[in-house]
């Protein structure tokens, strides 16, 4: 009567009080895998997040900090705010940075591209000695860039280098290449895209192999060529490879440094000066950090805002199968 009473007036009766309610032992025993799932989880990315959160996260908003100071790295800062980014903008010399950066991407780009999927397409075929030809094309890879460009250097020095003793031969003067403002930044474009070849061969030989043969054959059975296969079959289901191979190049281009240090140094006559080129000199050569801690910044928001383009952009063109 008591609990027909309480249900009539709203009130809810001792059933209903202990419905839903769970003891302290059942509490303990659903937080108990949670936590130890938690630890888990902590102790496999504690071991990455580490160095992640030193050598990368910290830096970064260390590096904002001194951008908006003016700082020698040897007295103590100065407070300007954002006045190293608004002169910097304002700077020449930052613009004609950006535009060499620009110059090389546009030129090395397409090159390693096209040569990569050149070497793939030959490498995916079955000819005797492919996987010794395979690890040869590698091999420039995991070469140290110094030792590239000073291969580079020599073999296109204008005077005793070998490429312009084969030009020679064929009545062709050879150009000054790195000697001469216009052609240093062809020289490196050069020498980056002949090492980068074998990583993006790697890359689309990967997404040649996991192209059913099943569409060549039924496009061969209704007529199609070599050329009609190439561009309906081959480069529309590469295109998830092609797009990574893009992002990266992108990114690792505008980041373009060891190759420019050794060669040209920046030279001559700042023909070749790039981005991370002029950081450095403005940091180590002439002790303005807040200016180059900006400038790097600035750089990473360019890379950032073109990555994010690519990313959008990616819906419109990219296949997965």
């Amino acid at each position: 009567m008591t609990a027909l009473q309480d249900s009539r007036s709203g009130n809810p009766g001792p059933a209903a009080t202990t419905k839903g309610y769970r003891g302290p032992g059942i509490q303990r025993k659903a937080t108990g895998p949670r936590l130890k799932y938690g630890l888990t989880v902590a102790a496999f990315l504690i071991p990455s997040a580490l160095p992640l959160l030193f050598f990368t996260i910290i830096p970064m908003f260390s590096a904002f900090w001194i951008s908006l100071n003016q700082w020698n790295l040897v007295g103590p800062m100065k407070w300007v705010g954002l006045g190293n980014y608004s002169k910097l903008i304002s700077d020449p010399g930052t613009q004609g940075a950006f535009l060499h950066t620009v110059y090389y991407i546009v030129g090395y780009l397409p090159l390693v591209y096209i040569g990569g999927l050149a070497i793939a397409l030959a490498l995916n075929s079955r000819i005797r000695g492919r996987s010794m030809m395979r690890g040869l094309y590698f091999l420039p890879v995991v070469t140290s860039w110094i030792v590239v460009a000073l291969v580079w250097r020599w073999l296109l020095n204008p005077s005793t280098g070998i490429v312009n003793w084969l030009l020679g031969l064929i009545g062709v003067a050879g150009p000054g290449w790195w000697t001469d403002p216009a052609w240093s930044m062809p020289s490196i474009i050069v020498a980056s895209a002949w090492k980068d070849l074998g990583f993006v061969m790697v890359i689309l030989l990967a997404g040649l192999q996991a192209i059913p043969e099943d569409l060549y054959e039924a496009a061969t059975v209704d007529g199609a060529g070599r050329w009609r296969r190439l561009f309906s079959i081959t480069l529309p289901m590469l295109s998830p490879s092609t797009f990574f191979v893009i992002v990266l190049s992108l990114i690792n281009g505008f980041q373009v440094f060891d190759q420019v240090y050794a060669m040209t140094g920046g030279g001559p006559n700042n023909s070749s000066q790039v981005v991370v080129q002029q950081i450095y000199d403005l940091t180590f050569r002439y002790g303005r950090a807040g200016e180059a801690s900006a400038l790097s910044w600035l750089l990473f928001l360019f890379i950032l805002v073109i990555t994010l383009i690519q990313v959008r952009g990616q819906k419109k063109w990219v296949h997965y199968a």
